[in-house]
């Protein structure tokens, strides 16, 4: 690999940038760009570049691979901006799917299909919510079993714990499973969430299974329930506020450090 290091004007003083010239490979002839503080720290991506700088250097036009500020790529972005807030004003929705992936069966019909309705007596009827409501796949739920989110540094986060009075229905019926159905029926539905009512469900829910409920068997949330969650959010608020007062403070005085030996070197 080829390695050339030079100063960036873009960015304060002190600051260097690097570019690494593969010369073998499949990605031969490709380059990788970093960037190093005065003190020697590496940064790989613009996102990091900007978490650390904080509010000392605007990179909103900043261009990562050249290193080098470009104001039309900011005059395009307020643009693009400028576009989304009108259709907003004009009524326009935002972009909020989130729609889980959910395979729809394709037609087995391949050749028009004609209606007889000549025959006496004969009476045809529509469904419109049928027609509206897309199909769904019995316990689709289940390709989502294994899934988990993980952070920045690639670690698993620990799954919710559930209440006690939540408990699934139909095969595999696990926690994590019934946590993905819960999710996505308070996402893709407005209806209230009751589970699966019918007690015959429970012994074949292949038959008796409400498809636009989750795979849970009925329960109730108390008053005391509610009053325990709203703790936990203000808790995590409180401890969002502080975490974030702290950070910020002790990015300043990195950056004030940092000007100072620039000043001084």
């Amino acid at each position: 690999m080829e390695r050339k290091k030079t100063d960036c004007p873009a960015l304060p003083p002190g600051w260097k940038k690097e570019e690494v010239i593969r010369k073998s490979g499949l990605s031969a002839g490709k380059s990788d760009v970093y960037y190093y503080s005065p003190t020697g720290k590496k940064f790989r991506s613009k996102p990091q570049l900007a978490r650390y700088l904080g509010n000392a250097v605007d990179l909103a036009c900043f261009d990562f691979r050249t290193g080098k500020m470009m104001p039309g790529k900011l005059q395009k972005n307020k643009q693009r901006f400028r576009h989304d807030a009108q259709n907003l004003a004009k009524g326009g929705k935002p972009d909020l799917n989130t729609a889980l992936p959910i395979r729809q069966t394709a037609s087995i019909f391949k050749q028009p299909v004609t209606k007889v309705t000549s025959h006496p007596g004969n009476k045809v009827k529509t469904d419109l919510q049928r027609a509206v409501e897309q199909p769904r796949q019995l316990f689709w739920e289940k390709r989502l079993t294994g899934l988990r989110s993980s952070d920045i540094t690639e670690q698993v986060l620990r799954s919710m714990d559930l209440p006690k009075g939540l408990r699934g229905i139909g095969p595999d019926a696990g926690d994590d499973v019934l946590l993905s159905a819960i999710a996505s029926a308070l996402h893709m539905s407005s209806a209230p969430i009751t589970g699966q009512t019918s007690a015959a469900a429970e012994k074949n829910p292949a038959i008796w299974l409400n498809t636009t409920q989750p795979l849970c068997k009925p329960f109730t949330v108390t008053d005391e329930q509610i009053r325990d969650q709203e703790l936990k959010v203000f808790q995590a608020r409180r401890s969002l506020e502080e975490a974030l007062t702290a950070d910020g403070l002790a990015r300043a005085a990195e950056n004030s450090r940092e000007l100072l030996q620039g000043k001084t070197a």
